[in-house]
């Protein structure tokens, strides 16, 4: 039934086989993000990921909206909570970013890269 389905409809496959291979390459950079970078590296790299996502579906603001917790993206980074407030705050004392409610915002996009590149 499904090969049915696909063989009317080969767009559709190809569609499937581009959407795995951006996620398994978004799962190996989480992979690589967990083993050796700083926590600095690490938000930085999360916040240009996320954003990159959101442009992705179309969101090109320079607000990212952040539908997580610091507890949640704390989790995924694999660091604390505290590290997680503590670096966002960080970046913001050195204007790289700005808290807003329900998000950041990216003023210096080029140096947040630099960071996650690191």
């Amino acid at each position: 039934m499904f090969a049915h389905f696909i063989e009317q409809r080969p767009h559709f496959l190809i569609r499937i086989n581009e959407f795995a291979a951006r996620e398994l390459m978004l799962a190996q950079e989480q992979m690589l993000l967990l083993g050796r970078r700083t926590a600095e590296e690490k938000v930085a790299s999360f916040l240009l990921g996320w954003r990159k996502r959101l442009v992705h579906i179309g969101d090109e603001r320079q607000t990212i909206a952040l539908p997580m917790s610091r507890q949640d993206i704390a989790d995924y980074l694999g660091l604390t909570i505290e590290t997680v407030s503590r670096t966002l705050t960080r970046f913001e004392r050195e204007k790289m970013l700005i808290i807003v409610a329900g998000g950041v915002r990216l003023l210096d996009a080029s140096r947040a890269a630099a960071m996650a590149a690191a």
